[in-house]
Formats: C-alpha cells, structure tokens, sequence
C-alpha cells in the first residue's frame, strides 16, 4: 500500500525509455514521477525537458534517501537492473523494473528474494502480456478452446533493426543482442499465453555476421557502432516444457528477410491461434474455420502497465506481470544463450 494518496515514484535511469515512462505518467492516475537518479548529467537533462518540476540525483541512493517515495521504475541498461531494484526494496519500496528482469537469472532470483523478505512488490515491466490481441489468446487456452498446447512458434525479427544509440550492441552491459532485448518480449508473451508452463530443457545457436562491420546498407536508424558490437545479430532457440509443450523462437537484429515480423503462433490438439493478424483457428460444423474478432479495445499496453503497477501499489490487487514470471522467462534466455555456447542442450531447473 502507498504511503500516500498519489504514488510518488522514482525514476532510476533517465535514458531514452526512463524519458518515455515521464511521458507515459502524463496519462494514468493515482501517481506520478517526482525525481529522476542518473550517472549522466545529460539524461538527466533531457528529462527535466520532459517534466520540469523532478528533483533529479546523479546517485540513485542519494535519491532513495532524500525523497520520500512509495516506488521506483527501474529502467537502465540490463547491467544496472539489479541493484538498484534490491536498494530499493532494502528502502521499502515497490519496484516496477524493465525487461529483461536482469542480466542472468542468478540475479534475478536475488531480486526476487529480496521482494520476499521486504514484502513489496516487484513487477516486470513486461507490457506484452497487457496487449488485447494477447490476452483473448490467453482467455481461450484458459478455457479450454484449444485444448492441449503442442507447439508455440515466436518470431520477433528485424530486417535491418540494430540501434545506432545507447549500449545495446555491448555484450558486456545488456547480457546479449536482440535474444535479451526484443525476443524476451515475444518469448514472454507466448509463455504467458500458453498458461505459463515449467521449461525444463532448451537448445539454441547465435549468428554474427553484420552488426560487427561497417554497414553495407542504408538504414532508417542510420549507423551503428559496429567497433563496440559484441552481440549476436540472430538467437534461434528451441525449449520443452514439463507438460510436453515445445517452443521454438527467432529474434534478430539483422537478418536477411523480406520484413520484419513480429508475431506468435499457437498450435494445440483442437484448435490454434495467432497474435498477427489476430485469428483463431478451429475445426466447427464440418469445416476449418478462421475467426477473427470484430472489435478489439485500443489499449496501450505500455500505459495498462504503468497504470496497473500503480494500482497494485494503491490497493495491493494481485499482480499480473510478478517477478516470479521474470525469474522463469530469464531461465529460458540464459538456457538458449548456454547452449549456443556449448552446442548441447541445457536442463532448466
């Protein structure tokens, strides 16, 4: 429960998606950032631009200690996703920490910990799940529409997507390239979908083969740092689950395709369905159906996040994106990085 009638939140890391979540706040209610910590003088600039009236810190524990809030929005570089959420559940506060949950899944399980033992929230900023599209999916293999889930095929691929600013390029402060970065988001929203089923095993392989070099073609990003680039371009990885479910994914940067795709494909004993364009499929009245819907909510997933974390701050409603769920999804990526190393399957315990 917050402490006061209206959050008062803190924003560690005023980076390009620190400076989306103050614009974001502009639309939601029950709370609001009132100061922003960063190591960079800039950023924190840029944001005072967004909201004028933040008290901002270039040390988040300076923050922590001098404003009095009910919780912070973790959204630095995946290098920096631990600590600060653990300082501030050492504060007494609820966290909301972007995706992924951290850099490994031995710091996402002391995060997950540390929310025990303080007894506040900690949510994953995973907005995917919150997508309408997403979540009449779920409601049907919830209710038995499909019945058994065989197979789930997740693609978040770029043509031609590499970013040409902040870190994500560097293995060292991310953990990974588009695997860590967009294919958590696809990875987690067809988990969620499928009814979360245990992983217990996974494969996977890694591709360089662009992001290391001068680019060769025009980009509407423009160029990247290819000298600093230690990520892969292409994650291909395959995982079985304790209940006979297999998951394949593909995530890239960089891959020579004719578009980008970004979609989940569901497929069970009696019915499947897919996120893009939204289509169920089930076999009625004799024939092969394809269903669509005639109306979906225009929702921003985005902006449900944000407004659900405040309000599970607020009334203490349960959770819909729990840091346990973070913990799982960070076994599945560390298990398919493992493996394109080691070129073996890896168990997931």
């Amino acid at each position: 429960m917050a402490k006061h009638r209206e959050v008062r939140v803190g924003l560690i890391g005023a980076g390009a998606i620190g400076r989306h979540y103050l614009k974001v706040f502009r639309n939601v209610t029950g709370g609001r950032i009132v100061a922003a910590a960063d190591v960079s003088a800039e950023s924190l600039a840029a944001a005072l631009k967004e909201e004028g009236s933040l008290r901002t810190f270039r040390d988040h524990q300076e923050m922590l200690r001098a404003e009095d809030l009910d919780a912070v929005v973790v959204a630095t570089p995946n290098k920096l996703h631990c600590q600060p959420t653990l300082d501030a559940l050492a504060a007494g506060l609820a966290v909301l920490v972007e995706k992924p949950m951290a850099m490994n899944a031995a710091d996402a399980g002391r995060m997950c910990a540390a929310a025990r033992r303080a007894r506040r929230l900690l949510m994953i900023g995973f907005q995917q799940r919150f997508h309408p599209a997403t979540r009449l999916i779920r409601q049907a293999v919830a209710a038995g529409q499909f019945g058994k889930i065989l197979y789930v095929r997740c693609q978040a691929l770029r043509r031609r997507g590499i970013p040409s600013w902040g870190t994500f390029g560097r293995r060292d402060i991310q953990g990974g390239g588009p695997l860590i970065d967009i294919g958590v988001h696809i990875l987690e929203m067809a988990h969620y979908m499928a009814g979360k089923p245990a992983p217990v095993a996974a494969e996977g392989a890694c591709y360089t083969y662009l992001g290391n070099r001068k680019p060769a073609a025009a980009t509407a990003w423009g160029p990247w740092d290819h000298t600093t680039y230690t990520v892969e371009d292409l994650a291909v990885g395959w995982l079985r689950f304790r209940n006979g479910m297999t998951l394949t994914i593909e995530s890239s940067f960089a891959a020579h395709i004719e578009k980008d795709v970004w979609n989940v494909t569901l497929m069970g004993e009696h019915g499947g369905a897919q996120f893009d364009p939204l289509m169920l499929f089930k076999d009625e009245l004799g024939h092969m159906l394809n269903i669509t819907p005639a109306f979906l909510p225009g929702q921003d997933a985005f902006q449900y996040k944000v407004q659900h974390f405040l309000d599970c701050v607020r009334t203490g409603c349960a959770c819909e994106a729990p840091a346990e769920d973070g913990l799982v999804v960070q076994k599945m990526l560390d298990a398919i990085y493992r493996s394109a190393v080691t070129g073996r399957a890896v168990a997931i315990r």
